[in-house]
């Protein structure tokens, strides 16, 4: 029955969802539009609002662009390679293709969000080399494995109100894992999606007639040359290789020994520097860096036009309209749910979970404390609908399409199919559990 109904889904998808950076585009004019109409915002404060917003994300864009390149690099070194070849190798057919970069995304995210993009995304290229399935769906069930991650160890909302002197301390205090990540309601939605997510992936496989095969290619392999001169030597030489990546693995022991936790930051330190080591000679990490790069376009240009969205949506006062929307006819019992509903709209325009609790928590809070909820699943059902409406926003999808090879377009139809099924599974846990 799902094949059946991600057809139409798949194809309505190709046919009608343009380019993602068409798609950021038509976002721009729809919150601008929507700030004019809604929240009579003058237009030249909100040309202000756009412009000055335009560069907030650039710290996070190299970030996520490195997220991109380094583990390209990673993944191109040989025993990486040998790794997944192996793991890949335990996939008997399509099914279980689909099913093994199912779970192995959703661990990977609910690891650290970071790491499950690029391990989904380079493990589904791996299978599609040795097993004969469906790439859109491949990829896509590779992607589909980041809705846990707000949920997960790496959850920018629950590790914020956990830590000492977050900007809501003075009114909520300190609110520990174990009543976020750790709490019961939370880690029974995080369990029934590591079977739902899987399930419903592999119950959409198309036909193979209907399939589309896709053999993604590997990069060149670097050739060596004569290290006639010393500038060849140093290249093609191991020693700088060595030293450099050797002192970069002592900095991530040290930083884990004294109690240091993972981060965007430190995976794309730790892959860069397993990178260096895995490559052996600064040459061919330099050909893989190459290859690597040539994904990247889409992140450069994209994400300043999502921190232009985001601060229109918040200095114009439509985010915290959303929300309050929302919060209006709740009650103690379904603010909760209804929190998630409303980070689940408003991350289509702030797809940021740090972005999005700024915003939210200035309302949520309040009308927590005034119903009598709990905050804690409050807080939580923001941060899932962050994680939930991700599988239709192409913005955390570019450094995981760059990698496969592929639009947004490609796998957003099965990503909507999943859209619904995680979401009541989600939306039931937040009331019922």
């Amino acid at each position: 029955m799902l094949n059946r109904i991600s057809r139409p889904a798949v194809r309505l998808v190709e046919r009608y969802l343009p380019d993602s950076y068409v798609f950021v585009l038509l976002l721009t004019l729809a919150a601008a539009a929507a700030a004019l109409l809604v929240e009579r915002t003058p237009p030249l404060e909100l040309l202000r609002h756009w412009g000055g917003g335009f560069w907030e994300l650039l710290s996070f864009s190299m970030q996520m662009l490195l997220v991109l390149v380094t583990g390209f690099m990673l993944a191109s070194t040989p025993p990486v390679k040998a790794l997944l070849q192996r793991l890949a190798r335990l996939a008997r057919g399509a099914g279980s293709a689909v099913l093994l970069v199912s779970l192995v995304s959703l661990a990977a995210s609910w690891i650290n969000w970071g790491f499950g993009l690029v391990v989904g995304a380079l493990f589904a290229r791996e299978l599609a080399r040795l097993v004969r399935v469906d790439y859109r769906l491949l990829v896509a069930s590779a992607y589909s494995g980041f809705v846990v991650w707000h949920g997960g160890l790496a959850g920018s909302v629950p590790l914020t109100i956990a830590t000492e002197g977050h900007f809501m301390a003075e009114r909520i205090g300190v609110i520990p894992t174990s009543q976020t990540v750790f709490a019961f309601y939370n880690l029974a939605i995080v369990a029934v999606l590591f079977v739902v997510v899987p399930l419903v992936n592999r119950l959409m496989l198309p036909p193979a007639d209907e399939s589309v095969y896709h053999r993604p290619e590997d990069a060149p392999a670097p050739t060596p040359g004569i290290a006639a001169s010393p500038a060849d030597r140093l290249e093609n030489g191991r020693m700088l290789s060595w030293l450099i990546g050797l002192a970069g693995m002592g900095f991530l022991i040290d930083h884990f020994i004294g109690g240091g936790g993972l981060n965007l930051n430190i995976v794309n330190y730790g892959f860069l520097m397993l990178a260096i080591l895995l490559h052996g000679t600064p040459r061919r990490l330099l050909a893989s860096l190459h290859e690597a790069i040539k994904g990247g376009a889409g992140i450069a240009i994209q994400f300043p036009f999502y921190a232009g969205i985001m601060a229109i949506m918040t200095q114009s006062g439509l985010a915290a309209d959303i929300s309050q929307a929302f919060v209006s006819f709740a009650d103690a019992d379904t603010l909760p749910f209804w929190s998630f509903i409303a980070g689940g709209a408003l991350n289509i325009f702030v797809p940021s979970g740090g972005g999005q609790w700024a915003v939210q928590a200035p309302i949520m809070i309040p009308a927590a404390e005034a119903l009598g909820a709990d905050i804690g699943r409050v807080a939580m059902g923001v941060a899932w609908g962050d994680a939930w409406t991700n599988l239709i926003q192409p913005f955390w999808a570019l450094p995981m399409l760059a990698i496969a090879g592929l639009k947004a377009k490609d796998i957003m139809g099965f990503c909507l199919i999943q859209l619904f099924v995680t979401g009541a599974v989600i939306g039931i846990g937040l009331l019922l559990l």
